[in-house]
């Protein structure tokens, strides 16, 4: 296998819920397609080149798996978004409060010597925003 990833779907319970907030937080989606298919309705954020982020109901990722529908954990995984000063982890801190985030951990230094806070969304995915003085992030 290739280290390549392409797409990453976040199950969230309401739809409409969760496009607002990515919208909320800048991200740009044509909105829900797929509406006219049991367990289809997604959207879909470009985010970089080649890669996006799905948000799709929960109840249709275990049809579409054939798993068990689980209960929701924010401990599973997070979300890293890694940004090129602290000043930016604030500011992105800010628009997710703004959005309707829940801020988990406020920004501020971390024992790695970076800068960096955590929030969820609506469905309590946890998201890191962070700066790291070792990385070189490029628009």
């Amino acid at each position: 296998m290739k280290p390549r990833i392409t797409l990453f779907s976040l199950g969230v319970n309401d739809l409409e819920k969760s496009l607002a907030f990515y919208r909320g937080l800048g991200l740009t989606s044509e909105g829900i397609i797929g509406k006219e298919f049991e367990h289809g309705a997604v959207a879909f954020f470009d985010l970089q080149k080649g890669l996006k982020l799905a948000i799709w109901e929960r109840t249709s990722i275990a049809h579409d798996a054939k798993v068990a529908l689980q209960p929701p954990s924010a401990t599973e995984f997070t979300v890293g978004h890694n940004v090129s000063s602290k000043q930016e982890v604030d500011a992105v801190m800010e628009q997710a409060k703004k959005a309707g985030a829940t801020i988990t951990d406020p920004a501020g230094d971390r024992f790695w010597g970076g800068y960096a806070g955590y929030f969820q969304d609506p469905d309590g995915h946890l998201w890191e925003v962070a700066w790291n003085p070792e990385w070189k992030i490029e628009d």
